[in-house]
């Protein structure tokens, strides 16, 4: 990898966050607007469009891939934009998004975890201190600079849901980079989308059957549509960058920075000035950014 595109990664790496922890606001905001399949399904479906728009002339590389590929997109899409999509929402209606954020904010070390012991490679000391850092940065966060709070909350129905999603996300990140594709990142992240919205229709159809109504509102409809085109659009295609350029170790590290981002997008949105905890926070999560994705220079050079 040339240094531009290690410097524009490492780059990406503070920004994606931003995209990412505006999912949290939009899955609260939506609860009661939209039902949980048909968001992930409009999201999707919206996301879908504008890739496509940058992709159709590659598209024509999916009639000759081998059928094992057909699999792994299929696999994905029920992954990323499925379970990581509509679970999510669903938690909307029964746990907070700080709650989101929490479970969330373990999965980075549990992709390095994962990627370490399947790969045999090695984890060196100073990423593990980073990303313990970055995860006890983000806990203080959570727990309002108390971590005593920690142990009173309680698991909910909704808190099941983010497990759930994000065990799927660990695994998304992991897969994507171990399995390996002919096509471009772009337009494999098209395919991976179509694949989801495939999966979502059905789901969304007996979600509706089930509930006896189709819950949509105009807002909802808004908040559908916005998270297709941040947390949708921009988001993946930011972080299948990432997983590509620097590894889904580092990539994963988003997930540290996204509830000190959806902090401040609370700030702006909501008119919800951040804490000192905020802030004691960040300075804990911020410099393991760097720890992690430092590299040992002789590897680096032995890289090249």
């Amino acid at each position: 990898m040339t240094s531009t595109a290690q410097g524009r990664a490492k780059l990406l790496l503070w920004v994606s966050p931003a995209f990412i922890s505006s999912n949290y606001i939009l899955a609260k905001a939506a609860s009661g607007e939209i039902a949980p399949h048909l968001m992930a399904l409009i999201r999707w479906s919206v996301a879908l469009c504008l890739m496509g728009a940058f992709s159709w002339r590659q598209l024509g590389q999916l009639m000759r891939l081998p059928a094992r590929e057909y699999l792994h997109v299929l696999v994905l899409g029920g992954l990323g934009m499925w379970i990581c999509g509509a679970f999510v929402y669903e938690a909307a209606f029964s746990t907070s998004s700080t709650n989101i954020a929490l479970i969330y904010a373990v999965t980075p070390v549990a992709i390095a975890a994962v990627n370490s012991g399947a790969s045999g490679g090695t984890v060196l000391p100073r990423h593990w201190v980073g990303m313990l850092l970055a995860l006890f940065g983000v806990l203080f966060v959570i727990s309002k600079g108390h971590l005593g709070n920690l142990s009173a909350t309680r698991l909910v129905v909704g808190d099941v849901w983010v497990v759930v999603a994000a065990t799927a996300w660990v695994a998304y990140t992991l897969l994507t980079q171990r399995w390996p594709s002919a096509l471009d990142t772009s337009t494999r992240l098209c395919a991976v989308t179509c694949a989801g919205v495939l999966i979502l229709l059905p789901c969304t159809v007996i979600e509706a059957l089930h509930a006896g109504q189709v819950l949509l509102t105009r807002r909802g409809l808004l908040l559908a549509a916005v998270a297709g085109v941040i947390p949708g659009f921009v988001a993946y295609k930011s972080y299948a960058f990432l997983i590509q350029k620097l590894g889904p170790a580092q990539a994963g590290l988003v997930m540290y920075l996204s509830p000190v981002y959806a902090a401040a997008i609370a700030w702006v949105l909501l008119g919800e000035a951040p804490s000192w905890f905020h802030f004691a926070g960040a300075a804990m999560i911020l410099p393991s950014i760097y720890l992690v994705t430092s590299q040992n220079t002789r590897s680096t050079e032995a890289g090249r």
